[in-house]
């Protein structure tokens, strides 16, 4: 019979499609409609999906630990309901900072259900296997952008000024209900069904009985998580450009049909699905350090071409070229950090090394909003996105060589 740590590693598919796909990468579907409905700025619009990545900044770390702790089954389930609750209140935004609230809570939510559901293969599965496994996982962020982008602008367009808010509504009541069949599938560790950790035995790291200050203890000593943390920060503030602005820019600065725009983002996310378990694999095959090196290289070239590329075929070409990368990052830092860690801490590691990550998230759409209301182009923002990821590239030499 199947193991049943393959039914974990797609249930946190469903997690992440709720919790990344549409509690965060659906805001760039919105984003056009509802800045003409209310009346905001791109630095205010930056602003608002800065508040997002505070929350989420805030319960990545908190929610790692609280993971290790009371176990990930209990705090997703939880978080995804208050992504739930936050996004149908977002479709009731009057005003910028109404909106700004409602996406902070939801950033929170997102945080306390992606960062534990992306470590949580370390739990199931053994070093070898363990990147395929997150990999299978990050997928749903894939298919949640590809379900935004073909679902989305359709009711936008149906319900006329206020479709904006009909498309939150829609995705408020999904991530609620679908909570309950989270959790109905997850489980902590393989003890709990009974099993042994999936592809051999393997030794845990960490103490049979967890304690917040254990956990933090033990995370912060470990060299390795804070090399993660510098290498995650690349990532954080260069891909939350693009991916913010990318139908802004289309609509707004290229003159794309919204449908159309639509389209290009969805092909974004058809191919990012399986592109966390690719470089998994990879990861697995090659090391982290040089798979992580691999992937930044080929984000910079997609911000390149999207940036200097200013046709359809260069918008499709960028798409494809960021969506078979996209979630390659998030990937690995979750398999490097089972790695560093081990399985009963590897919540607390990835949250702990979602702080740089989360701060590099909420400075990104801030200044990328900033040098469109100053320069009066997004191609700037898409260069300096393009900049930080080779810096991340580079910067990857300095994790652990493979050991197995």
């Amino acid at each position: 019979m199947m193991h049943y740590a393959w039914l974990i590693a797609f249930t946190g598919t469903l997690v992440t499609i709720l919790a990344h796909g549409f509690g965060r990468m659906s805001y760039s579907v919105i984003l056009p409609s509802m800045k003409d409905g209310l009346s905001l700025t791109y630095t205010q619009l930056g602003s608002i999906a800065m508040g997002n990545f505070i929350g989420y900044l805030s319960l990545a770390i908190i929610g790692g630990f609280l993971a290790a702790r009371f176990g990930v089954r209990r705090v997703v389930f939880i978080s995804l309901l208050l992504i739930g609750v936050s996004l149908f209140l977002t479709g009731f935004s009057e005003s910028f900072t109404f909106a700004f609230f409602m996406r902070l809570i939801s950033g929170m939510g997102n945080g306390g259900s992606y960062v534990p559901i992306m470590a949580l293969p370390a739990a199931w599965f053994v070093m070898k296997k363990r990147g395929l496994a997150t990999g299978i996982v990050s997928g749903g962020i894939g298919v949640g952008l590809f379900l935004s982008g073909i679902l989305l602008p359709p009711v936008i367009a149906a319900f006329g000024n206020d479709g904006w808010r009909y498309a939150w509504f829609f995705m408020g009541i999904a991530v609620f209900i679908l909570a309950f069949v989270c959790y109905a599938f997850l489980r902590n560790s393989p003890k709990e069904k009974g099993l042994s950790i999936y592809g051999g035995e393997e030794e845990q790291k960490g103490e049979a009985k967890v304690t917040l200050f254990s956990a933090f203890r033990d995370v912060v000593v470990e060299p390795e998580i804070w090399k993660l943390g510098s290498v995650y920060f690349m990532y954080g503030f260069s891909y939350i450009i693009y991916l913010t602005f990318f139908v802004a820019y289309l609509t707004k600065e290229m003159n794309v049909a919204p449908v159309a725009a639509g389209r290009i983002f969805a092909v974004l996310g058809v191919f990012s699905i399986f592109c966390g378990v690719i470089w998994g694999w990879i990861s697995d095959v090659l090391g982290r350090r040089y798979g992580s090196m691999f992937a930044y290289l080929t984000l910079a070239l997609s911000y390149v071409v999207f940036a200097f590329w200013k046709d359809p075929t260069g918008f499709y070409i960028s798409a494809v070229v960021f969506g078979i990368t996209a979630w390659s990052i998030p990937t690995i830092m979750a398999a490097a950090s089972g790695d560093a860690v081990g399985g009963r801490l590897a919540p607390a590691g990835l949250g702990f090394a979602t702080l740089f990550f989360g701060i590099g998230q909420a400075l990104g759409p801030v200044i990328g909003g900033w040098l469109k209301d100053s320069t009066g182009t997004f191609t700037n923002a898409f260069i300096l996105a393009a900049v930080v990821s080779l810096i991340g590239a580079f910067g990857s030499l300095i994790l652990k060589k493979r050991t197995q």
